[in-house]
């Protein structure tokens, strides 16, 4: 069997098949396996999250039901136990994110490689896969080369289009829609979004990040952090919301995320500290009595109108509720993962298409999305899994020995 994309999911699933007696074959168009993950790892690679399922699973949104069968298949805590199993112990953090004791990918990817060839998977790279020939065999550009093979059972596991450098550029796109197969168009997903910041803040406050505030949007409210850059904000917090937010720009041209600057105090008490106001400045004030300076204290300044900051019930208001209006979305390329992809009815229980019996897809060439935190690589694992297990089932049904 083959499979065409050597990230967490392509991976787990040569792993699955090798280990039940199969020959497999994975093969990537980059010089060396597993980039992304490489990538993602270098500030310490966010496994997953020790939250509840409960909890968890909604941050599937709609693809809730796909990975509540494949989480059963695969848990949080299968998953840290398989990485026990390659050496790479796991601690919860302070936020509940589930990551390697040493903190790298490297080890960890290490040590699963060298757990592949001992299962005798046998790993093809700088071969781009260009789609099939005339008798259906794989074929992929290797140099000046072109290579075909013919397996009995094939997994796409490519990727969806963020951070083409590693590997995901989204070139598969138009090979599938070639067989019919319907593809959401792919977009970014965790991403920043730009903001027509003035040349004050802009110059003040670019690379900044802004601590401790709320921020909400599409009926979603939660805590955290993000970034000012030159062209908008990014960071954890935004990344959260980027679903709906990116949503809203599409439809309209513009969506708007609230701020609240000061979480852990109430509207009322904000009143009451600011009608206490003598002849201090604004910034005095603010500074004194309610510890708002730096990059908060420019946004409420840049964001609420010049007549509601003397008033001290608009200036609670806004404190509370500041409309940071977001008028576009950072590109692809910059994203930390892809939304869109292969719509999930072209596929069987054991992720194969339908309308090409053998062919199995994985990851994020599938129409899904999740927050970082550790549920997209979760997902793309488990589907690995689910994938490797599904290739093994219908194999079964072939001709014994067939790969």
């Amino acid at each position: 069997m083959a499979i065409v994309g050597a990230g967490p999911a392509g991976l787990m699933a040569a792993e699955i098949a090798a280990a039940a007696g199969l020959r497999v074959a994975v093969f990537d168009h980059m010089p060396s396996p597993a980039r992304k993950l490489l990538l993602a790892g270098r500030g310490g690679l966010n496994l997953t999250h020790s939250e509840p399922l409960d909890r968890f699973l909604p941050r599937y949104g709609a693809a809730e039901p796909l990975f509540r069968r494949l989480l059963a298949g695969f848990s949080p805590e299968d998953l840290r136990s398989w990485a026990a199993g390659l050496g790479i112990e796991t601690f919860v953090g302070s936020s509940g994110r589930i990551f390697p004791v040493q903190m790298k990918a490297s080890t960890l990817v290490r040590a699963w490689l060298r757990r592949l060839d001992g299962l005798g998977v046998t790993l093809h790279s700088r071969h781009r896969w260009t789609g099939w020939d005339g008798t259906g065999a794989l074929t992929f550009r290797h140099g000046e080369e072109t290579i075909t093979v013919a397996p009995r059972a094939t997994l796409l596991a490519l990727g969806g289009a963020s951070w083409p450098r590693t590997g995901s550029d989204g070139g598969w796109v138009p090979l599938l829609e070639g067989l019919g197969v319907e593809v959401a168009p792919l977009t970014p997903s965790n991403m920043g979004f730009e903001v027509p910041w003035s040349d004050h803040l802009r110059d003040r406050f670019a690379g900044q990040p802004v601590k401790s505030v709320g921020l909400s949007a599409a009926g979603r409210r939660l805590k955290g952090e993000f970034v000012i850059t030159e062209t908008g904000i990014e960071g954890g917090a935004v990344y959260a919301l980027s679903a709906p937010l990116r949503d809203a720009i599409a439809a309209e041209g513009w969506a708007t995320l609230t701020l609240d600057l000061l979480p852990d105090m109430a509207e009322a008490e904000l009143v009451r500290r600011l009608r206490r106001r003598g002849a201090e400045s604004l910034s005095t004030f603010l500074k004194k009595s309610l510890s708002l300076t730096g990059p908060r204290a420019a946004l409420l300044r840049e964001f609420a109108p010049a007549a509601d900051l003397s008033d001290p019930v608009a200036l609670a208001r806004h404190i509370k509720g500041l409309a940071v209006v977001l008028t576009g979305v950072r590109p692809i390329e910059r994203a930390i993962s892809s939304a869109g992809g292969v719509r999930l009815p072209e596929l069987d229980e054991r992720l194969m298409l339908t309308r090409r019996p053998g062919l199995f897809l994985a990851g994020e060439m599938l129409d899904w999305e999740a927050p970082t935190g550790g549920y997209l690589l979760q997902g793309c694992f488990a589907m690995g899994m689910a994938a490797g297990k599904g290739m093994v089932e219908w194999l079964g049904t072939k001709t014994p020995g067939a790969d």
